[in-house]
């Protein structure tokens, strides 16, 4: 995988996988313990809020963050393709995050966090995080997705938006995993300008909790 570094340290190179060329952004940590690779969801790309606070925070902490662009983002389409089709596309790239020797932790936002959930047991993942898990489509709590969720098979934290359409954190189930709420939030973390806690409050309560449990895994 050919590598271009940019004067912040980060690197960016490409993966061919046999849903197409994926794009892997590394945020190396001095001293890494683990790789934390995270996907977008079906809507937005590596440059939401919370993986870019991550990518920011993680590598202080003994963590190198890999943002993970699916081959559909890369090719530029608009339109997510279905759920065997991105988990062709994170199989592929499943290597190239494993490739520096460390315990890799599957993660993504919402359709990526499915797809971390989906394939943590078989690809060997360490621990899972999901970031505002699509529990159900909005408005229909009757098409749930919670048997992704419940058998990833691997420590799995999800990250929940208080206000989030697709599964308010009480809407989950009983299960072996955390949750931690973010108060306010949307499905993109976002807060209301009237709500109790700023937006970069949010952002933190985020990484926090990301920084806290990676530092728990064994």
């Amino acid at each position: 995988m050919a590598k271009v570094t940019k004067a912040t340290g980060e690197t960016t190179g490409t993966v061919e996988t046999e849903a197409g060329t994926a794009r892997i952004t590394w945020h190396p940590a001095r001293n890494a313990r683990l790789v934390l690779a995270v996907g977008h969801g079906a809507g937005g790309g590596i440059e939401a809020r919370d993986l870019k606070a991550l990518a920011e925070v993680l590598p202080a902490h003994g963590v190198t963050v890999a943002r993970v662009e699916q081959p559909w983002r890369v090719a530029g389409r608009k339109l997510a393709p279905a759920p065997r089709t991105l988990d062709t596309g994170w199989r592929g790239i499943w290597p190239a995050l494993a490739a520096p020797g460390l315990p890799v932790v599957a993660g993504g936002r919402s359709a990526g966090a499915r797809v971390a959930c989906r394939t943590a047991t078989e690809l060997g993942a360490h621990a899972v995080l999901a970031l505002s898990f699509p529990l159900h489509p909005p408005g229909k709590p009757e098409k749930s997705r919670a048997d992704e969720l419940l058998g990833s098979g691997v420590p799995t934290l999800v990250v929940q938006g208080g206000n989030d359409p697709f599964g308010k954190p009480e809407e989950f189930p009983e299960g072996r995993y955390e949750l931690v709420e973010i108060p306010y939030g949307d499905h993109g973390f976002a807060v209301p300008k009237r709500a109790e806690i700023t937006q970069d409050a949010a952002v933190a309560l985020i990484t926090d909790a990301v920084v806290q449990w990676t530092g728990s895994l064994g």
